[in-house]
């Protein structure tokens, strides 16, 4: 027998239909009648008189009852329980942000918060993988991208875009592309952790909003964001990255953006936390100042 479905059969009883049960739990009339029929097979027996006018109880219906009644109230007051914890801003919490924002504004905030909530602990781990926030026991995580797993939340906070960019020297040395085809015959250095190809870079295709791919080829590859900022700043190559992690380099004049409002790609930012109808206050509060820090520099992005 399935604890749910017990406490499901609790409140047909009690409102004496599967509509208003279903009503009250937001569930299809239909689940709630498989349900129903999965408990009685479970159990072996009939727990319910069927008619088109109402429903009435078994003495298997009956006998269980109070049962069901008890295991239902033990599900509220476990609820109560852990919404007391989780609304206060206390206990710990383990997050997942990607390197560069990590890098970047991240692990400041998030060290921030815990400052302003003495009794909170958050475990952060800077990795671009997407872990898998149930089985990897993450409370929440900061991703670029696309949200594909429809068990999770996710809230947008802002999109980061991307730039074709190099050093002065490289520009010097190889001259500037004035197109995006123009790609095709430099050196580009590639990002190796890109969804589309380390080595298809998108456009906008020329006085239109339609994107195209542009495959380019280059000698040194990377996964590591830091690492492609430094070959460029030395002058082997022009790399396609993320605004915000050149952001200061662009300003300084020790990287060109070389193709302006014509690289196509803009990733969402969001934050992601496990499907819930009552995410915990800590979470809240900790998206709402993630958020907030992110909006405080919107311009690098």
């Amino acid at each position: 027998m399935k604890t749910d479905d017990a406490i499901l059969f609790a409140d047909v009883a009690e409102l004496g239909s599967f509509k208003l049960a279903a009503d009250k739990l937001g569930l299809a009339n239909s689940v709630v009648s498989k349900r129903i029929q999965r408990l009685e097979k479970d159990l072996g027996v009939q727990l319910l008189h069927r008619t088109t006018r109402k429903l009435s109880l078994t003495e298997a219906g009956l006998s269980l009852l109070p049962t069901a009644k008890r295991l239902a109230q033990l599900s509220i007051d476990a609820v109560e329980s852990v919404n007391q914890l989780s609304s206060e801003m206390k206990g710990r919490l383990n997050v997942s942000v990607p390197t560069i924002s990590g890098d970047l504004l991240l692990a400041e905030a998030i060290a921030e918060f815990t400052s302003l909530h003495e009794g909170l602990r958050i475990d952060v781990t800077l990795s671009n993988r997407f872990v898998d926030l149930i089985d990897e026991g993450y409370d929440l995580a900061i991703r670029t991208g696309y949200l594909e797993d429809s068990s999770l939340v996710a809230r947008h906070i802002l999109d980061s875009q991307w730039i074709v960019c190099a050093s002065p020297e490289y520009v010097a040395k190889h001259g500037r592309p004035d197109s995006p085809d123009a790609l095709r015959n430099h050196n580009c250095l590639h990002y190796t952790y890109q969804s589309t190809g380390a080595g298809d870079w998108e456009f906008f295709a020329s006085g239109t909003d339609d994107k195209r791919i542009v495959k380019v080829s280059g000698n040194f590859s990377t996964n590591n964001a830091a690492a492609l900022r430094k070959a460029a700043l030395a002058g082997h190559g022009i790399v396609y990255v993320p605004r915000c992690l050149v952001y200061h380099d662009i300003q300084e004049g020790t990287l060109m953006d070389l193709l302006p409002k014509q690289v196509a790609k803009k990733l969402g930012i969001y934050a992601v936390y496990p499907y819930t109808k009552h995410p915990s206050q800590k979470v809240k509060a900790l998206i709402e100042h993630v958020r907030q820090r992110y909006l405080d520099i919107a311009y690098y992005f």
